[in-house]
This record gives structure tokens, C-alpha cells and sequence, in this order.
């Protein structure tokens, strides 16, 4: 097998997202009904009519994301494809890490949505506002972030958060840090360095509470092996037990999102198509950034799914 299936992080969100979906699938309406229900709310409201600061607040987007990607994939098994036979690989940036793993059938729906609203809430209540900060560079290679990085820790805690290839990586840490890497970054050549408008420090150590609130949560949800590989955020390689991935989960809060890597190993291993199923094309278009040989698919919403089916049970 040649396909590997990959799942958007937060940002990829955007008001209306999955609304097409519920309109001309019973089985996507399905997976936003069992979210809101997971949840308490009508999550799929915010999704479908805003408002947009409401959908984009961790809490819910995190949930939202994850619930566009499993409408888009409980459409493609109801028009016949069969995961473990046509995808060899899944793999999720960040939250799509849980969307993936519910993909692979090691969390239900349910679940999944719990678990990401727990974790968008213990990130943001793991560092106060302003506290924390994360940045954009542009056009250093991860050795030289990381120096970076390094250089500004004396001023406190700043590390490379996602390494997202292309020559983008993003850092985090203390917002004095944050600022004081960027300025280094500038400096050493660097095309950009950018200030981001987050609301908490993601992917750093500052989020050790967060951590601890999701190695509480993991321990006590139901997780199976996942029916196909998944490729770790934090290991940038495949993992098939579910203790395993419950531990790297709890790590991926503070670690670092090694999405080149990820990208990497599959051209390394025989992949040459990514599908990027759920909100936006964020992944596909890091896809072609990473490896040119590599065909990136994004399948959002109704006119995707046909193209979708058509190359996937060929």
C-alpha cells in the first residue's frame, strides 16, 4: 500500500466547516450528533454559524476539527472503503493526532471528542494569558532554530514546538524568550520571524500541567490497537500499541510536533499519496513543500468524496 491518511491541527478551522457534509450524508449528521452529545452542546452549531471567535477558542476547535475529520472518513467507509486494506499509515498534526487514532479505530468518537476538550482546556489553563508566546520562522533549518532556541533561554524557557518543513518552524516558550528568539533568528538570517496570535504556549514545557491533566484523562478511557499505523507526533515513526500512544500523547503536550519528519519517513517507506481528510488544506500544501514526489489529497466536503472513493477502492 502507497496511501497514508493525515488529520488537521488547530488552525485549519473556519466557520461553516462540515456543514456541507451534514447536509448530504446521514452518516457525517451521525458524527456531529454523537459530539454534541459527548459534549453536552450543540458543538456542530458553532462549526456550521460561527461565531468565529467562539469555534476558534482550543476548547472547541480542537473537538470541531476532529469531528469534520471522522464526518469525512464514516462518508468514505459507508461508500466502501476499507481502511485497513487501502491506507497503510495515519497520522494527525497536533489535536488531528487524536483524530487519526479515532480514525484507527483506538478511540471511539465519543471519546475522542472528551479527550480534546479536556486537553484544549488544560492547555489554556496551564499558563496565564500573556505569559506565553510562540513564533513563526522562516527560512532556517531545525539546527539552526534550535541554536536559537538555546541562545534565548537565558532569557527563559523557549523551544522549537512544531517542525513543520519547508523551512517553517514554530517556536514556544516565555514570551520574553519567544521575542528574544526571534530577534537572534532575524539576525542570523532568518527570511521572517513572526509573533503569533496564540492564546497559550503550546507544545512547550509550560504546558506540563496540561500533561498531567491528560495522562489522567488517557488512563481512564477505553483504547485499543489501532487498526492500521500510527506515526507519532513527538517519535516521528510508527507506533501499533495503544499504552504506547496513550504515553506519546501525554509526551506530545510538551514535545515537539516533527511533522517534517513525519512527511520524511513516509516518502522513506513507500508512500506516495497523502490524503488530508477534514477542514482545510493546511497539510496537503506542507506535503508538496516537503517532497515534490509526493501527491498531497485534501478531501474537505462533498465534491472531494467522490474523487476520493473513485482512486480508493480502484
Amino acid at each position: 500500500m502507497t496511501i497514508a491518511f493525515t488529520f488537521p491541527g488547530q488552525g485549519s478551522q473556519a466557520v461553516g466547516m462540515g456543514k456541507d457534509l451534514a447536509e448530504n450524508f446521514a452518516e457525517a449528521r451521525a458524527v456531529f450528533e454523537e459530539v454534541d452529545e459527548a459534549l453536552g452542546e450543540k458543538l456542530s452549531d458553532v462549526m456550521f454559524n460561527g461565531p468565529e471567535d467562539k469555534l476558534t477558542l482550543t476548547a472547541n476547535a480542537q473537538p470541531a476539527l476532529m469531528a469534520v475529520s471522522m464526518a469525512v472518513i464514516r462518508v468514505l467507509e459507508a461508500k466502501g472503503l476499507d481502511l485497513k486494506s487501502k491506507v497503510a499509515y495515519v497520522a494527525g498534526h497536533s489535536l488531528g493526532e487524536y483524530s487519526a487514532l479515532c480514525a484507527a479505530g483506538t478511540f471511539s468518537v465519543a471519546d475522542t471528542a472528551r479527550l480534546l476538550r479536556i486537553r484544549g482546556n488544560a492547555m489554556q489553563a496551564a499558563v496565564p494569558v500573556g505569559v506565553g508566546a510562540m513564533a513563526a520562522i522562516i527560512g532556517l533549518e531545525h539546527a539552526d532554530v534550535q541554536a536559537v532556541c538555546e541562545e534565548a533561554a537565558a532569557t527563559g524557557s523557549c523551544q522549537i514546538a512544531n517542525d513543520n518543513g519547508g523551512g517553517q518552524l514554530v517556536i514556544s516558550g516565555e514570551k520574553s524568550a519567544v521575542e528574544k528568539a526571534a530577534g537572534i533568528a532575524t539576525d542570523k538570517g532568518a527570511k521572517r520571524a513572526i509573533m503569533l496570535p496564540v492564546s497559550a504556549p503550546f507544545h512547550s514545557k509550560l504546558m506540563a500541567p496540561a500533561a498531567d491533566a491528560m495522562r489522567e484523562a488517557l488512563a481512564g478511557v477505553k483504547k485499543v490497537n489501532p487498526a492500521v499505523p500510527v506515526i507519532a507526533n513527538v517519535r516521528a515513526a510508527p507506533v501499533t500499541d495503544a499504552e504506547e500512544i496513550a504515553r506519546l500523547l501525554v509526551e506530545q503536550v510538551t514535545g515537539q510536533v516533527r511533522w517534517r519528519e513525519t512527511v520524511e519517513w513516509f516518502a522513506a517507506n513507500g508512500m506516495t499519496t497523502l490524503y488530508e481528510l477534514g477542514a482545510g488544506k493546511v497539510l496537503t500544501g506542507l506535503a508538496r513543500r516537503i517532497d515534490k514526489n509526493i501527491n498531497g489529497v485534501a478531501v474537505n466536503g462533498p465534491a472531494d468524496i467522490d474523487a476520493a472513493i473513485a482512486a480508493l477502492t480502484a
